[in-house]
């Protein structure tokens, strides 16, 4: 079992930076690859971004050259430090775990922290 923590979220202005975390507890090392998801106000859940270990593996077009996705492996945490904010930027964003091959085939999801871009 793994449980995922998100913070850092808040109120921003545009062109302003923000840098969520994510940081896990439980069989942390069932952990393959973390995903940055987020929802705006009447839409779909979209993936801005993928890492695997410490690898970045995917950047949503919406998202790329603006936000970074890491990890702090000694403290279980993954980052996505976003720059360059707008106002469509503004959502419930979440974190999203999958495990490795060796460990039980599960999905975990973050409570979500809401992120709000405006003046």
């Amino acid at each position: 079992q793994v449980t995922l923590v998100e913070s850092g979220g808040g109120l921003v202005q545009p062109g302003g930076s923000l840098r969520l975390s994510c940081t896990a507890s439980g069989d942390t090392i069932c952990i393959e690859r973390i995903n940055w998801y987020r929802q705006g106000p009447g839409q779909e859940r979209d993936l801005l971004a993928t890492i695997l270990g410490d690898d970045p593996a995917y950047y949503a077009d919406s998202v790329k050259d603006r936000f970074t996705i890491s990890r702090n492996s000694a403290e279980n945490t993954w980052y996505l430090q976003m720059s360059s904010l707008k106002p469509e930027d503004t959502a419930v964003y979440y974190c999203n775990a999958l495990t490795r091959s060796s460990c039980p085939n599960e999905i975990y999801w973050g409570q979500g922290i809401q992120v709000t871009v405006s003046s």
